[in-house]
């Protein structure tokens, strides 16, 4: 089995634990490819068997890679969709972040993770992924997103002006600091954070969640994910911020834009016993009498 391995924010506090998994996949004799710049950061600390082989992006992550090891937080996670694409290779995030609803498992199950992926005993989940559409190019080719879509004003205290549009169909306009399309994945992220449901990832749906609304009457929407969401910002200033993920692009109130669903999914893999009811019962307290 080729194991790829990737880091985003390399901190030495981290190398205790970075040394605890890859002592693990060696045990298990698995072939190892790192990402070259957290190999460089790691190489004067660790050491390996053999010298493992390195990629940078995309284009050079082996096509014979049969999992790909995300160690760090949910940022981490969200970063290695890139990497992926659409060739369908596995993602499985090893928390050594806080909260981590992606990244979910603990570094401390680490080794029993191993164990079932070796064994077989896991579970591949088919994640939606949402597509951008713009009238320039933007994203460097990769305009796709696991968890979210934003648009948000940028340098002004100023709300922004958001027209929404559901398949041509006028939705609302949103008088807030931003709007964000969230995926069912993604709704456990930003989204929830400003208000918005919390949707089990295998629901077919996008969730439409405002920023700071200044109508006090609009609440988050769940629509098909079957549906084109389009937009036209208008605001005092002249440009825009514009997020899938992590990667931001700025934008005027002239580029075009309209969320869809992507024609292909992001695999994600769980230990079976590991699932999304067991997530949101650790990382929000459900079930658990805080009171004192």
């Amino acid at each position: 089995m080729l194991v790829a391995i990737y880091n985003r924010t390399f901190e030495e506090d981290n190398l205790p634990k970075i040394r605890h998994i890859i002592q693990a996949l060696e045990q298990h004799n698995l072939q190892l490819v790192f990402h070259k710049d957290f190999y460089e950061r790691i190489e004067p600390h660790v050491e390996l068997k053999e010298k493992p082989r390195l990629f940078q992006n995309a284009s050079d992550l082996p096509p014979t890679t049969d999992m790909l090891f995300s160690l760090g937080g949910d940022g981490t996670l969200l970063d290695t969709v890139s990497f992926v694409g659409s060739s369908n290779i596995p993602l499985i995030g090893i928390n050594l972040g806080r909260l981590g609803f992606l990244a979910a498992i603990p570094e401390e199950d680490v080794e029993a993770a191993i164990s079932s992926l070796v064994r077989g005993s896991y579970t591949v989940e088919q994640r939606t992924l949402l597509h951008l559409d713009a009238s320039i190019p933007i994203f460097n080719g990769a305009p796709y997103a696991l968890n979210e879509f934003t648009l948000n004003r940028k340098d002004s205290s100023s709300m922004i002006k958001i027209h929404t549009y559901l398949n041509g169909e006028f939705l609302n306009t949103y008088w807030a600091d931003g709007l964000i399309v969230a995926t069912p994945t993604g709704s456990t992220g930003y989204s929830l954070s400003c208000g918005g449901p919390v949707v089990f990832p295998q629901t077919s749906s996008f969730v439409i969640t405002p920023v700071a609304s200044h109508n006090l009457n609009t609440r988050s929407i769940v629509v098909p994910d079957d549906t084109v969401i389009s937009f036209e910002v208008e605001g005092r200033a002249d440009q825009f911020l514009c997020t899938l993920d992590s990667r931001t692009e700025t934008i005027n109130s002239f580029v075009q834009l309209a969320v869809k669903k992507e024609n292909f999914t992001i695999s994600l893999v769980r230990p079976d016993e590991h699932n999304f009811l067991k997530t949101i019962r650790q990382k929000l307290y459900w079930g658990i009498d805080s009171r004192n």
